[in-house]
């Protein structure tokens, strides 16, 4: 499960929480009123039932909230995907022909690119279904065969040029 749904999931989790805990007080307070209760009680669990549906209220809010910011960040995405569709192909073509030109075996290509991607060398290794110590040894092997001291030399190779910047 990705994060966004996981944490979609834990948030309409914790509102249903509250709203659950909001009718079991409303129901507690409705038999304790019937069989006479004190006020004192009565005002607590009131106070009770008043921050669960508050809780409830907020959490929804929060829910619909984040799935707009969500809906906007991946429309914005999208279209800066489509704006740039062509340049990232190209892109994308020139790394592999440079990593062609290094000479790197298809796992190291595979591996270069996810690097670039800025994924960690587990989440690379959970991808590929293999060891964290090969991911690194290809790792290394990339930086050998590229002449490159590290990860970030190997985006700075690709990316320096195309930041705008003082030249």
């Amino acid at each position: 499960m990705s994060d966004d749904a996981y944490e979609k999931w834990r948030n309409a989790g914790a509102a249903a929480l509250f709203a659950a805990i909001a009718v079991l007080i409303g129901t507690d307070l409705y038999t304790d009123r019937n069989e006479g209760a004190g006020a004192l009680h009565l005002s607590i669990e009131s106070a009770v039932l008043v921050a669960a549906a508050l809780g409830a209220i907020l959490m929804t809010r929060r829910i619909r909230s984040v799935q707009r910011d969500l809906a906007a960040a991946r429309k914005e995405a999208d279209r800066w995907r489509a704006d740039n569709r062509q340049l990232v192909s190209g892109l994308g073509a020139a790394i592999r022909t440079q990593f062609a030109d290094w000479s790197l075996s298809e796992a190291e290509t595979d591996i270069g690119l996810l690097l670039l991607k800025g994924l960690s060398h587990k989440e690379i290794a959970d991808i590929r279904q293999t060891s964290e110590r090969t991911v690194r040894e290809q790792s290394r092997s990339i930086y050998r065969k590229s002449g490159l001291p590290g990860r970030n030399e190997l985006s700075a190779f690709f990316l320096e040029d195309l930041l705008p910047g003082g030249e």
